[in-house]
């Protein structure tokens, strides 16, 4: 903080960076039980997982489904699958 009280550098330490391997871990376990299902409900199941240790998302996006989303699932380098929702299909 500089002489007028205004703060010049900052370390901010947020929920997601805090929580990224169970977000990870989360993720996985999601595409692994809803790889073959349809594109809502892996996306659905991916989005309820992120928001239960990102408590920031939850408050900005209030309704599940609601938020865009892209996810692609890759084995190795070849990608399996791609499922697209919000601003990638244009809504």
């Amino acid at each position: 903080m500089n002489e007028e009280g205004i703060v010049e550098d900052l370390n901010l330490i947020v929920a997601t960076q805090q929580n990224i391997p169970g977000i990870n871990a989360t993720v996985d376990l999601s595409v692994r039980n809803y790889l073959e299902k349809p594109d809502e409900v892996l996306l659905n199941s991916i989005e309820f997982g992120i928001r239960c240790y990102d408590p920031c998302l939850s408050c900005a996006t209030h309704r599940l489904g609601e938020m865009k989303l892209e996810v692609v699932v890759r084995h190795g380098e070849e990608i399996v699958r791609t499922a697209k929702r919000g601003a990638a299909h244009g809504r």
